[in-house]
């Protein structure tokens, strides 16, 4: 079953847009740690790659990959082999190349000119995100058969998490600024990925004052070890929701 995962772990490393995402996470990286004359300040110039380039290119990505594998899961499906391996094979494939473009994209430079817990904490970052959208695509590919539906899928999510999840708090602040809300905001936090990612890494590097309210909230309530153990923990439950979601749908899937 681990020639599955190999498969597509080569068949995406040969992909001419998985190469080009490559080089271009470490053109920006180099850029940034060359002009900038301070460490910190391209840690955060790398900190909006992770947070808006990285979880784009994998959702679509993996979206268009999974369905233009159509055939190949066919054909898989035609062997003995359990649907629920053949997914978790294959998202396991667009998980190890993505890791391997992030660790070149942004580890290299990241051990050459900024070697320090800041540094491997945003490359974990973006490895998570990857991993949790990634598994996003894999929902949106199983729950529609139409591929233009599904990529739509995928970018509105994107879009969703990027932006729009910040205009609904900022609306929620400022209809119930007359109530506690401490409570809700980091609730509403940990339903979106992206946004738990940002204060993750501005608390790691005591910059939470430029995340607003709810980064004060955060620095209060989760500072330290206990607020990185609840966000791995809450980041690793949006990997694996998704996946197991996905799953229990394709078991279901009428081929």
């Amino acid at each position: 079953m681990q020639k599955i995962t190999k498969y597509v772990l080569l068949d995406i490393l040969r992909n001419r847009f998985m190469i080009a995402y490559t080089l271009l996470l470490l053109l920006i990286s180099f850029s940034l740690f060359m002009l900038e004359d301070s460490t910190a300040k391209s840690l955060l110039g790398l900190m909006n790659v992770v947070l808006f380039i990285i979880p784009l290119v994998s959702l679509v990505f993996s979206t268009i990959y999974l369905y233009n594998a159509a055939e190949f899961v066919e054909l898989m499906l035609s062997q003995p082999i359990r649907r629920r391996v053949l997914l978790t094979r294959m998202y396991g494939g667009l998980a190890l190349s993505f890791f391997i473009a992030i660790f070149i994209g942004l580890g290299i430079p990241i051990l050459l000119y900024a070697t320090s817990v800041q540094g491997l904490l945003l490359v974990l970052a973006g490895t998570a995100l990857s991993l949790i959208f990634s598994a996003l695509a894999l929902l949106a590919s199983v729950i529609t058969r139409d591929k233009a539906r599904g990529i739509g899928v995928a970018l509105l999510l994107w879009v969703y998490f990027a932006f729009v999840f910040d205009g609904l708090v900022l609306l929620l602040l400022f209809q119930f600024a007359d109530y506690p809300l401490e409570t809700p905001m980091i609730v509403l936090t940990m339903l979106n990925p992206v946004d738990l990612s940002r204060i993750f890494l501005l608390l790691q590097v005591d910059m939470a004052a430029m995340l607003g309210f709810t980064g004060a909230v955060f620095q209060k309530y989760f500072s330290g070890i206990t607020g990185q153990l609840i966000s791995a923990a809450v980041l690793l439950m949006w990997i694996f929701i998704p996946l197991w979601l996905s799953i229990r749908r394709f078991n279901k899937r009428d081929l």
